[in-house]
């Protein structure tokens, strides 16, 4: 379930005076990692046979890399 975004976070707080801090930044970005991956993950568990090809895909391209 989404949590209820913080004051800071809010549509209409777009024109903050100071600009966001490396934490503020950090902390999103790895808010949307986690988010990204989860929905990865359900998108894995919901469509197994195009999983499967894209993990096929994925070595295919791994195994032809060049150092």
């Amino acid at each position: 379930m989404p949590k209820a975004k913080e004051p800071a976070e809010t549509a209409a707080d777009g024109g903050r005076e100071q600009p966001e801090t490396d934490a503020e930044r950090r902390r999103r970005r790895a808010q949307f990692l986690r988010e990204l991956h989860e929905a990865k993950a359900l998108r894995d568990r919901v469509q197994p046979r195009r999983a499967r090809a894209a993990r096929m895909r994925q070595a295919m391209r791994m195994r032809t890399f060049r150092w």
